[in-house]
Order: structure tokens, then C-alpha cells, then sequence
């Protein structure tokens, strides 16, 4: 089994479309001919919707898409920053320009007519518990725009999602790199698992900084700590699972913010610089992964 498997990260979900972009030209098919089954966190979850829905979007185009729609998704009326207090009494942005690019790119496709399996991660906060919406079997009867809104409602960002009687949240705050539930779901049955990452945060919080901080001061970035320390667990366990068959194409963030909703056009540029630096750094693995995904 080939798996490919995409992290969360927002706006920073322009750098896995990019590599994605690249795959596709190299071995001149789509991702959804390659391999056998995507797991997606958050943005990692839009681009499974969108790589996996009949007549998948090419990912050239589903990169363009973050140029054209995240500067609408991410959009802070002057009303919402004053209704939310920055974000601290609300969620920082209404949830309408994430549900009309969804519906204008997914429609009305329903996750179970996906070609292929899909696997989106999401927390219900009323059970307290993992929930995973998938194509097949349990959890599938979302629209794929109901279960790509459902993966990218990050806490403090957007409203959950009510969905089938649950209140679910970003599948982040459990598994911002979802490898290690593609490899449960398929109990480790895996010739090739191929992890994307959106960029890592490089920003440091010393000491000095955070040793007086109290609720209000870690609201926000404990959720970048936990969404960074996340990814790098479920990286070294996956590292030792599956030593011959977990590939990780991840870049340190040197140039472009780590903030999920910085989609200013100068960073937008900054990212693509960001996703060509790892293609460029990378050209020999992604040969090597190419070759094995046309196997």
C-alpha cells in the first residue's frame, strides 16, 4: 500500500500543493493514480477532498487556489476584530469565506464518492474523542465540504462544526501530521508512506519571555506548541515504524511566517520560495519517491 499523508498548517498548505504539483509532472500522472489512500489534518484535509474527488483538481491548480482564496478565508472585517477582541472573546474570522471556496472547488461530492480512500481528522469535543471522517465505512456520509470544513476548524480561528450530532474541532490538536493514523487505519500494512509538511515554526519562546506567562499570554501559542511538538512525535515514531517506508519532506519556515493565516501576498510569495527551496533541497527523494509511487 502507497499512502500519502498531509499536514495541517492553513495558509502553509501552499508548500505540500507545491511538492504535490511537482510529483505530478514528474511522473506525468495524478496523486489520486499513485497512491492508495490519503489521511489529511486541517489543510492537509481540503487538499485530500480536492486531490480525491472525481475529476480531481490538478494540484498546480489546487496550489493557485491558496493564492486566490486565502486572503478571502482569511479576511478580519474590522467588526470581527472588534466583536472578538483579536480573538481572545471570539474566533478570529467568520467562517463564510472558508465555506465558499469549499463549495465553489468540492461542491457537493460527498466523501463517499471519493477514488480512492480518504481519512480526515477531527476532535469532537462534546465525547471528548478522536473522530475520524473517511470515505468508507464509519464516519462517512459527510459532504466533502461539511468533513473539509470539519478538519480545519482550528480553536480560536473558526467555530466548530456540527456535524452528525457532534461539535468537532482542527484534527491538529491530536495529529497536526496524520501519518501515524494512516498507519493505524491500515494496522501497518505500508510499502510507502509519504508525509507533507506545511513548514516548521523557528520562532523560539525563551525563558525570559514565557516564565510569567499566564492563560491569557499562552492562549495562542500553546496551540502552536502543541501543533509543532505534535508533528515531530508522530515524525520520530514513524522514523522507527517504518524505517524503510516513511519518507518526510518538511522544510524549517526560514523566510515565510508560521502563522496559519498570514495570507498577505508577500508571504504567499514567500512560501512558494519556501516550497521551491525543498524541491530544489529534495529533487533526489522525490525522484526516488516518484519512481516508487509508479511502481
Amino acid at each position: 500500500m502507497k499512502v500519502l499523508s498531509i499536514d495541517g498548517g492553513g495558509i502553509r498548505g501552499l508548500i505540500p500543493a507545491l511538492v504535490l504539483a511537482e510529483i505530478e509532472q514528474r511522473t506525468s500522472r495524478r496523486i489520486a493514480e499513485l497512491v492508495d489512500m490519503i489521511a489529511g489534518t486541517s489543510t492537509g484535509g481540503i487538499l485530500a477532498c480536492a486531490l480525491g474527488k472525481p475529476d480531481p483538481l490538478p494540484a498546480a491548480e489546487i496550489a493557485s487556489l491558496y493564492v486566490e482564496e486565502g486572503p478571502k478565508i482569511f479576511d478580519r472585517s474590522l467588526l470581527k476584530q472588534i466583536t472578538s477582541l483579536g480573538g481572545y472573546l471570539d474566533e478570529r474570522y467568520s467562517s463564510s469565506g472558508l465555506e465558499k471556496a469549499l463549495d465553489r472547488y468540492l461542491g457537493d461530492t460527498p466523501m463517499s464518492a471519493a477514488t480512492l480512500p480518504l481519512v480526515l481528522t477531527t476532535y469532537d469535543t462534546e465525547a471528548r474523542a478522536i473522530h475520524l471522517l473517511r470515505s468508507e465505512g464509519e464516519h462517512s456520509g459527510a459532504s466533502m465540504v461539511d468533513a473539509a470544513h470539519a478538519t480545519s476548524a482550528a480553536p480560536t480561528y473558526f467555530e466548530p462544526v456540527r456535524l452528525d450530532g457532534a461539535t468537532l474541532i482542527d484534527g491538529g490538536v491530536f495529529a497536526v501530521n496524520p501519518s501515524l493514523v494512516a498507519y493505524a487505519e491500515l494496522r501497518g500494512k505500508l510499502d510507502l508512506l509519504l508525509s507533507l509538511g506545511t513548514g516548521e515554526h523557528t520562532r523560539p519562546l525563551p525563558y525570559e519571555k514565557v516564565k510569567d506567562w499566564g492563560q491569557l499570554e499562552w492562549a495562542r501559542p500553546v496551540l502552536d506548541v502543541v501543533f509543532d511538538g505534535g508533528q515531530d512525535a508522530v515524525d520520530m515514531q514513524l522514523r522507527a515504524l517504518l524505517p524503510d517506508g516513511y519518507v518526510r519532506l518538511q522544510t524549517q519556515l526560514e523566510k515565510a511566517s508560521d502563522d496559519l493565516d498570514d495570507a498577505g501576498a508577500d508571504n504567499l510569495g514567500r512560501l512558494r520560495d519556501e516550497a521551491e527551496a525543498l524541491i530544489a533541497r529534495e529533487t533526489r527523494t522525490i525522484d526516488d519517491v516518484c519512481e516508487r509511487l509508479t511502481e
